[in-house]
């Protein structure tokens, strides 16, 4: 009976987290330019979502997030332990460097989401001009 609740509490928060996700993957997307949102939509983990931004130093960003209250990753998790750029990202043809990975968590609110997402334009933009990149 135990395991039956569990494994009907896990997939219950599958799902709560696969739509907080595609929020993040849609909002990112359409909300900073010149990003790529890494992943096939569908096929993927229900709680995890990478995206690289370009002209954006990744560790720069990951500072600033950090420096906001947002604990987030950069990298592939396979690699999160050394300072290589990710294998995995390169097989799949995407930005290895200056990407942010986002594993949201049981305790992960909507609010949160949105906190992020209304901050994350402005955070990219000033790290873009600190480096010279204006007009994107």
């Amino acid at each position: 009976a135990s395991l039956r609740a569990a494994a009907a509490d896990a997939a219950a928060e599958a799902t709560r987290l696969a739509a907080l996700v595609d929020r993040v993957r849609a909002r990112v997307a359409a909300e900073v330019p010149d990003v790529e949102v890494v992943g096939d939509p569908v096929l993927r983990l229900p709680h995890l979502v990478t995206f690289s931004c370009l002209y954006v130093d990744g560790e720069a960003l990951l500072h600033a997030l950090d420096r906001r209250g947002f604990a987030v990753s950069s990298g592939s998790s396979c690699t999160s332990s050394t300072l290589r750029p990710s294998h995995v990202l390169e097989a799949m043809g995407v930005l290895s460097h200056g990407n942010v990975r986002i594993s949201l968590h049981r305790e992960t609110t909507e609010a949160d989401v949105e906190r992020f997402l209304a901050e994350l334009p402005g955070i990219v933009a000033e790290l873009r001009a600190e480096a010279g990149v204006v007009g994107l």
